[in-house]
């Protein structure tokens, strides 16, 4: 076992308290003959592992916190997902953005840290936040070398920055011969951060590019699951592009990892979008408190997502 200051300076695992949280059990799971004959047809299992809104939450709440006493830390989390991996074996971890921001760790180290601890815990991904412009595209640039795993985020277009070129728009990823495409989309920065910050940057419409991304992963790169890396929150009363909205009006999204709104979904909400089919999305508050757990489980062959079961794990 390793203690909280040896994986900080060594980037080393951890251990973890942990408790689990089931949610969305789907009714093919009330059939065990169900699930063991899926098995030995060749059921293929995807486990997704996702956070967002970290927040430069290094080290767990303190003892005398008011809300979130000894909850979260980066070296639990890393325990926990080194576990994770050991017990299966197609993973994908990403997150949703906002990394940057709210802990001395930022002020001191200005998201080295946070990066370097990541790229230890083998994120896959990670999509841009609005926190992560905070020391400006300068300042992001400089720490995205400490990160191991790229930045996708599709509807930021950053060719006039000093970004250009540091960001990718999409990600497939193979898992057991599951093709997964994964895309981000970014909130509007204008009115949300200083002009200064994110400077020539210019944000374009996530509906109409969240629809680009599916036609391009599913039709043209036969992506047999989309998941969107969405940082434009949860839900808003007034008229503001939200991921309920985004489920809504999109045609071939999966899957979409939420954040902005640290919003604790204690199961995850499943809207019908255009095409009348189901898109699930998930969110996990924020400071790494939790760490989101989707199960997919496919038919090899023709590909089919039969059912979903999603955890999530509360760390302390």
């Amino acid at each position: 076992m390793y203690t909280r200051r040896e994986f900080l300076q060594k980037s080393l695992f951890g251990t973890a308290g942990i408790t689990i949280f089931s949610a969305l059990p789907n009714s093919l799971f009330s059939s065990d003959n169900y699930f063991e004959n899926s098995l030995r047809n060749d059921l293929v299992h995807l486990t997704i592992l996702h956070t967002n809104d970290m927040h430069s939450r290094i080290d767990p709440f303190p003892a005398n916190d008011p809300k979130y006493a000894g909850l979260g830390g980066m070296a639990k989390r890393a325990t926990l997902i080194e576990k994770i991996r050991k017990e299966e074996k197609n993973v994908l971890l990403l997150d949703a953005g906002d990394v940057f921001q709210g802990t001395p760790y930022f002020n001191l180290f200005g998201g080295e840290l946070e990066f370097k601890l990541m790229t230890r815990m083998k994120y896959d991904a990670c999509t841009v936040g609005n926190h992560d412009f905070d020391n400006g595209l300068e300042g992001l640039v400089k720490m995205l070398p400490h990160a191991g795993f790229p930045f996708i985020c599709s509807n930021y277009d950053f060719s006039e920055t000093i970004m250009n070129g540091k960001t990718i728009p999409y990600k497939i990823f193979l898992k057991d011969e599951i093709k997964i495409g994964v895309f981000g989309l970014g909130i509007e920065l204008k009115g949300l951060v200083e002009k200064k910050l994110f400077g020539k940057t210019v944000y374009r419409d996530p509906l109409a590019e969240a629809e680009k991304m599916c036609g391009f992963l599913k039709n043209e790169m036969k992506c047999h699951l989309v998941i969107c890396l969405s940082h434009l929150g949860y839900k808003y009363e007034e008229k503001k592009v939200d991921d309920l909205t985004l489920a809504r009006e999109s045609s071939g999204i999966d899957i979409i990892l939420g954040g902005h709104t640290h919003t604790f979904l204690n199961e995850p909400v499943v809207v019908k979008n255009r095409m009348n089919a189901d898109v699930l999305i998930a969110q996990v508050g924020w400071a790494g408190i939790r760490l989101g757990k989707i199960d997919c489980f496919m038919k090899r062959g023709k590909w089919k997502k039969l059912f979903t079961k999603t955890n999530f794990f509360s760390i302390k």
